[in-house]
């Protein structure tokens, strides 16, 4: 097997400085111990939920092909947040005969409780490209259970773009929230207003409004190379505008997918978006402010915040340790701003016509924490979708009328519109188990039904938009708002393919199967 030097760089990166070993093991084995610890991403020290003793968690870097098996072991205690927990693997296509591994609480799943471990195995398969995993047991990853998920690809198309992608070009971008998530959740709940953050920050980094200068994050390059940045919105709640004074990005890839080159100076991200740029390192060595300004609520509703403090520092070999000499700006004002509609796929794709179309209207009710899809408030069943799929043929009538279920026939194109909206707010919709053809982006007001990216996150609202996925992965797969909030006010659907394709496929382990009685036994506070 011939290697570019990329790809030998890829191996040197999971595998050691050693490339003896050229053809990476099949499997790939991670453990991540989760635990409450006292951490201060942003210098005001509070009590998290993080894998492995750190936030960001641990990066997971796997090669295309492999079986990405992650074991969890659940050593949570502290009851201002949740102590079960579950894993997700944001972007990653489970198969149907794997669906029971998939990790959506009351979906696919159930919660791991504490003190008990669970393995969860991912048959990578053909995808590559930018992913993150997190906690999907209600809104725990607020307090910390987030990291990002590379799967590498030694053949990539683009490899003649770069010349470095490695662990140090994945750039993090979060929300963080002094308070426990529960009782940020419970005020919610009473008073209908979605929290809003205290500090924005850039790899686990961040500062606030009084707090201390904690150091900046820093991104290191070398001049006259290029970098393959993989940026990744991991907030719950946060829009994120990205730029690097100086310095022009090139969109390579949106949530997995490979795409034409399209170069920008600003990009927006919806929460958990990811894109990979391509930077060239081709300005005066100096330092150049990395900028992440942020909206999610207003700001008057926490003082602490303030989004110009949200960002980094590239830094360039051989230039002081130092802040960079220019203002803190929220970036260009003249630049080429990303438009999702613009982008195209590496290889060209023309989506199927749909055999059905389903209206998806999302409405709130004023002034409660409640969310709804065509009327409906999702609402978590005991048990999950998966089981009750696995139990015998299902129909309309198998789930209740909270739990949002659409049941989808098998190998059909199912186009999802999304009407216009009075406001510009965009709900970052997410779909598991598949991506989907933006057919239309809420960015434009015109369809694409020629060459539409492929991708996984999309924002609703506005314009409208419109995807079409096909129904060829049989399984429960949930359909949600990325802004946790309102996912746990409601804002979610299960979209159900092929039930009984699924329920032939899934052979599920024990292990699986003693997850909801353990689970149910627990006392309300272990949950």
């Amino acid at each position: 097997m011939k290697l570019s030097l990329s790809s030998l760089a890829i191996l040197a990166v999971m595998f050691g400085s050693s490339l003896a070993a050229v053809a990476p093991p099949v499997d790939k084995l991670v453990t991540l111990n989760v635990a409450n610890k006292q951490l201060a991403p942003d210098g005001f020290m509070r009590n998290t939920v993080v894998a492995n003793g750190a936030y960001p968690n641990p990066p997971i870097a796997a090669i295309k092909g492999q079986n990405l098996v992650v074991t969890i072991n659940n050593q949570l205690t502290d009851t201002d947040m949740r102590v079960s927990t579950s894993l997700n693997l944001d972007g990653v296509f489970t198969t149907a005969a794997n669906a029971y591994n998939e990790g959506s609480p009351f979906v696919t799943t159930c919660p791991v409780a504490p003190g008990k471990s669970y393995t969860y195995t991912h048959a990578l398969g053909e995808q590559a490209g930018t992913f993150w995993y997190h906690s999907d047991l209600g809104v725990q990853y607020v307090d910390g259970f987030r990291g990002p998920l590379i799967i590498y690809d030694l053949q990539d198309p683009h490899a003649s773009l770069y010349d470095i992608d490695d662990l140090s070009t994945i750039i993090q971008f979060g929300d963080w929230w002094h308070n426990a998530s529960l009782p940020m959740l419970a005020g919610y709940q009473a008073t209908g207003v979605v929290p809003v953050c205290d500090t924005g920050t850039v790899n686990g980094v961040g500062r606030f409004n009084g707090g201390p200068e904690v150091p900046w994050s820093v991104v290191n390059v070398v001049a006259g190379k290029r970098y393959r940045m993989r940026l990744i919105n991991e907030s719950a709640r946060n829009v994120f505008t990205i730029s690097i004074d100086n310095h022009h990005l090139t969109v390579i890839e949106a949530d997995g997918v490979a795409t034409e080159p399209l170069t920008v100076d600003v990009l927006q991200m919806l929460a958990g978006q990811r894109y990979s740029v391509v930077l060239t390192a081709d300005q005066p060595v100096a330092n150049y402010w990395i900028n992440a300004p942020f909206t999610g609520g207003s700001p008057a509703r926490n003082p602490n915040q303030n989004a110009t403090l949200s960002r980094g520092i590239l830094r360039y070999q051989g230039a002081p340790a130092a802040d960079p000499t220019t203002p803190m700006t929220s970036g260009p004002t003249d630049g080429v701003v990303f438009v999702e509609a613009n982008l195209r796929p590496l290889v060209p794709e023309t989506p199927p016509q749909p055999d059905l179309t389903l209206s998806l209207d999302l409405t709130v009710v004023d002034g409660k924490a409640i969310w709804n899809v065509n009327n409906v408030s999702y609402v978590a069943p005991k048990d999950p979708t998966l089981l009750k799929v696995l139990a015998g043929p299902v129909d309309a009538t198998t789930f209740d009328v909270t739990e949002n279920t659409f049941i989808l026939p098998a190998n059909k194109t199912v186009q999802i519109e999304f009407p216009p909206t009075d406001d510009d707010d965009a709900h970052p919709f997410h779909l598991h188990g598949n991506n989907f053809w933006l057919i239309k982006s809420m960015t434009s007001p015109d369809n694409n039904e020629v060459n539409p990216i492929r991708r996984d996150t999309a924002g609703v609202g506005g314009t409208g938009t419109t995807i079409r996925f096909r129904t060829d992965n049989p399984g429960p797969w949930f359909f949600h708002c990325h802004i946790y909030w309102h996912r746990a006010a409601g804002l979610a659907t299960v979209m159900l393919q092929d039930p009984d394709g699924s329920r032939a496929a899934v052979q599920p382990t024990q292990a699986w199967q003693d997850l909801c009685p353990i689970y149910n036994a627990l006392p309300a506070e272990q949950q």
